[in-house]
């Protein structure tokens, strides 16, 4: 840090204080918003907190100006310091005031500065569990981030302007639960945003939904709810702006499983584009009716898929695989003689199995083709004497129109 005088200290912080009084005076939330914004590193910032560890006296100036801020300085001194679970402390004394301010205030005039302290609240809070866990005690900061913020939606979920703010609250909630694996402690929001007579969904910020849309369409992957997570997912695909690649990326990691498992295969530009080829192989094994591949797709990606929660999603396409290399041989046998093509020997799978280095016996085969058939993904039945699948004349190979499969 360069050398500052006691004057230039005294000026910075002056000034901030004024800039924060002003704001409020003249409801200039974007003027407001910038003030809040720790981790964001703006260097107007920086330099008001390196003016803190100089002057001798804030007390005195911050007695002069808003009785809110005085935990605000206190948190931006110390997250300048690298002292993130007293940043922490204090943000929060800071937001909890700020909370009591933006109730008594009638208009919405101070929402995006909200959204700058929810998002603050929540960053910070992460920062600072890290602290503690390399410091050998228990993270505790972000879970009382979470229960910040429901105090928070409680403020914002009642009727006038200041309503369309609950569901950006509700993102930050979901990227909390999330992160500590406490999913469950969503439901309760979803309910109120879902039920409420109060909120009108078309009303909230479309990047607000695309969010929403975004975590409750990997709920719905989590609860193997696939034809509610398809769409969800769509939507915020559908609504996402094209030039924010990143939050396409994010959106098709959980979309393209829930595609695959009713039946829609992702082309490989897409997958390219966005850089997704760890669905490459299992979209191959799906085209090929290769067992063998889609098991090396999931080895070889496993901690991926089991860290982003779709491994068993994509495990369950092997009945697809099954459907698809029952159906190989079927086109095969219809080349050579038509008038047979829907008698398939289960021997004949086997062998196709085993040519993939898949090693079932007959048995094994007989139980995954009677899956196959009682979940609709073929139409036949058994000659159980002549070990024989009869598949039906007539569409034998159904299409999945949109219906899971393994579920």
């Amino acid at each position: 840090m360069a050398y500052i005088s006691m004057g230039e200290a005294h000026r910075r912080i002056t000034d901030y204080l004024n800039h924060f009084s002003d704001a409020i005076a003249t409801q200039d939330g974007a003027s407001l918003r910038r003030l809040l914004s720790l981790s964001s590193n703006n260097p107007k910032l920086l330099s008001v907190a390196d003016a803190l560890n100089v002057f001798q006296d804030v007390s005195r100036l911050i007695r002069q100006s808003h009785e809110t801020v005085a935990p605000l300085l206190r948190s931006l001194q110390c997250y300048k310091l690298g002292q993130l679970v007293d940043a922490y402390n204090s943000y929060e004394k800071f937001a909890n005031a700020f909370i009591q301010e933006f109730r008594n205030w009638e208009s919405a005039w101070a929402l995006e500065a909200l959204y700058v302290v929810a998002y603050e609240i929540r960053i910070i809070a992460e920062r600072a569990d890290q602290e503690l866990a390399s410091n050998g005690k228990t993270p505790d900061k972000l879970k009382a981030a979470g229960s910040f913020l429901m105090k928070v939606f409680g403020v914002l979920a009642g009727k006038g302007p200041k309503r369309v703010g609950a569901l950006h609250v509700t993102c930050q909630l979901f990227k909390i639960y999330f992160k500590l694996g406490t999913v469950h402690l969503c439901r309760s929001v979803i309910r109120s945003i879902e039920t409420a007579r109060i909120f009108d969904f078309e009303e909230f910020p479309p990047r607000d939904k695309v969010t929403y849309m975004y975590y409750t369409g990997r709920l719905e992957v989590f609860n193997e709810n696939f034809p509610a997570a398809d769409q969800k997912l769509s939507y915020a695909l559908a609504h996402c702006h094209p030039d924010h690649a990143p939050n396409i990326r994010m959106i098709l990691k959980y979309l393209i499983p829930v595609k695959l498992s009713i039946g829609i295969l992702p082309g490989d530009l897409l997958l390219e584009k966005y850089n997704l080829l760890e669905y490459r192989d299992v979209v191959l094994a799906l085209t090929r009716g290769d067992l063998r591949l889609l098991r090396c797709a999931l080895q070889e990606h496993e901690d991926r898929f089991l860290k982003s929660g779709v491994y068993l999603v994509l495990e369950k396409l092997e009945l697809q695989v099954y459907r698809r290399l029952l159906k190989k041989i079927y086109t095969i046998q219809k080349h050579k003689d038509p008038s047979k093509a829907h008698q398939v020997k289960l021997d004949t799978i086997v062998k196709a199995l085993k040519w993939l280095q898949i090693d079932m016996d007959v048995d094994e085969v007989e139980c995954i083709v009677a899956i196959l058939i009682y979940k609709n993904l073929i139409k036949g039945y058994f000659a159980h004497k002549s070990k024989v699948v009869v598949l039906s004349k007539q569409d034998p190979f159904p299409k999945l129109m949109g219906k899971p499969v393994g579920v």
